[in-house]
């Protein structure tokens, strides 16, 4: 058919793009927007005006708004096919008043047809070392975790009406040698210790750039209400995983110390991470989304040596 017969074809190459609403364009974000930007149209919630004009620079559309004032965010209705909502919850309570009000802005008018939402394996509290998939029973142990079930609630109802098509991502540890925070370098430099092995539990991970590959998939491949883990193949306790970055980054191995040493020594945050032991399995991420990890364990991560 020609162009001028088509109803795509007729319009500017600008309307016949995907159009992506990013939610919590921070570091995943970004990553997602490089793998969208040759073919999307890009846009992204921001609530600092001073971060505008960075995020026009990289071709994405920054629209002013505040998960807090959710009448601040009625811009967003009918602008985007597909949504990525990476943003976190509040610091405090055990619900998830942000993602309750972004659902509600975004139905009010032609509402995208995929939400991809990035939670926590936290929502699975502790399962006590087990190997565990996506049918496992949701525990969430703190209100941190709470917070992201009720979020997930939210978009699973939404997507339980028959649209849009909602992909959850139960995401562990995300770290990367160019994100802020994203190794354990700072850690070990301190020489903050770690558990003793018979103590100790495991600990899941992915790499920052799997993750945002993986998100990116979701949106084409994933398939609605089927949570998906988005974790690499590591099987490692938290103290291995350290030692195996002291060796990465050719520093000390941490000192190890009892559980009860570490409530009187680690700060209330290391501690939570401490609480809870599961091995999650990616099974289904790969299937379903023909996902191969450029980073499969991190060891390759660490090394910054990808495989794929």
């Amino acid at each position: 058919m020609p162009s001028n017969q088509s109803p795509l074809g007729a319009l500017p190459a600008r309307f016949r793009q995907p159009r992506v609403l990013i939610v919590g364009c921070g570091d995943v974000g970004l990553r997602c927007a490089r793998l969208l930007k040759p073919g999307s149209r890009l846009f992204a919630l921001t609530s600092s005006p001073e971060r505008m004009t960075a995020l026009q620079a990289l071709g994405i559309t920054p629209l002013l708004g505040n998960l807090d004032q959710a009448h601040s965010l009625a811009r967003l209705a009918g602008v985007a096919q597909h949504v990525v909502h990476m943003a976190p919850p509040p610091l405090q309570g055990a619900t998830d008043p942000r993602t309750q009000a972004l659902v509600q802005a975004l139905a009010k008018r032609s509402p995208p047809s995929t939400v991809v939402y990035g939670s926590t394996s936290g929502v699975y509290g502790d399962c006590q070392d087990a190997w565990i998939d996506e049918t496992q029973a949701l525990n969430p142990q703190t209100p941190r975790a709470q917070r992201r079930v009720d979020a997930e609630s939210w978009l699973i109802a939404w997507g339980a009406r028959g649209h849009p098509r909602v992909q959850v991502l139960r995401i562990p540890g995300i770290y990367a040698l160019d994100r802020e925070g994203g190794t354990p370098r700072e850690r070990l430099t301190k020489g903050t210790p770690v558990l003793h092995a018979i103590e100790d539990v495991f600990t899941n991970h992915v790499h920052a750039e799997d993750l945002a590959q993986a998100t990116v998939l979701a949106m084409w491949r994933g398939k609605s209400l089927r949570p998906l883990h988005v974790s690499d193949d590591s099987d490692l306790r938290m103290a291995d995983y350290m030692d195996l970055a002291a060796e990465c980054f050719g520093l000390p191995r941490p000192p190890r110390i009892s559980r009860a040493e570490a409530q009187q020594q680690l700060p209330a945050m290391t501690l939570s991470f401490m609480g809870e032991s599961r091995r999650m399995r990616n099974q289904r991420m790969k299937h379903e989304l023909r996902l191969r990890l450029r980073y499969p364990t991190v060891r390759e991560g660490l090394l910054d040596k990808p495989v794929a």
